[in-house]
C-alpha cells in the first residue's frame, strides 16, 4: 500500500504551479497576441489616412522581431500556438504596412495633382 500521508512530487509541483500562477505546460510567447492584434488593426487602420496603419504595422513588426528572437533562444519553453499567432500577426502587419504605404503615396500624389491643377488656373482673371 502506498504512503497516503505524504503527497508525491507531482502533486507538490502541481500545487506550486497553481499557487504561483505558473502553467504546467509551455508558456505563451511574450507579445504574440499583441502582435496579432496590432497586425489586424494595422490592416483596418490603413483606411484612416494610412498613418495609423503605418504606425501600428511598424510597432507590430518590432514586437514580432523581439518575440522571434526570444523563441529562437529557447524554443522548448514556448508553445507552438503562440508562435503561430506571432507569425500570423507579422503577416498581417506586413500587409497593413504595405496597404498603408500605398494609401499614403496615393494621397500625396492626389494632393500634388490637385495643387498643380489649382496653381495653373488663372486666379487673377476670376475676379473681373
Amino acid at each position: 500500500m502506498e504512503n497516503q500521508g505524504t503527497p508525491n512530487q507531482e502533486n507538490v509541483n502541481q500545487q506550486f504551479n497553481q499557487q504561483f500562477g505558473q502553467a504546467a505546460g509551455p508558456q505563451q510567447l511574450p507579445n504574440s497576441t499583441a502582435v496579432l492584434v496590432l497586425g489586424i488593426i494595422s490592416i483596418v487602420g490603413c483606411f484612416c489616412n494610412g498613418i495609423i496603419g503605418l504606425i501600428l504595422g511598424i510597432i507590430a513588426l518590432v514586437l514580432a522581431g523581439k518575440a522571434k528572437k526570444l523563441y529562437d533562444e529557447n524554443p522548448g519553453i514556448y508553445s507552438e500556438a503562440s508562435l503561430k499567432n506571432m507569425k500570423a500577426g507579422k503577416i498581417c502587419a506586413i500587409v497593413g504596412l504595405c496597404l498603408s504605404a500605398c494609401y499614403v503615396v496615393f494621397f500625396i500624389v492626389y494632393i500634388a495633382i490637385i495643387g498643380t491643377v489649382l496653381s495653373g488656373m488663372p486666379w487673377d482673371m476670376m475676379g473681373r
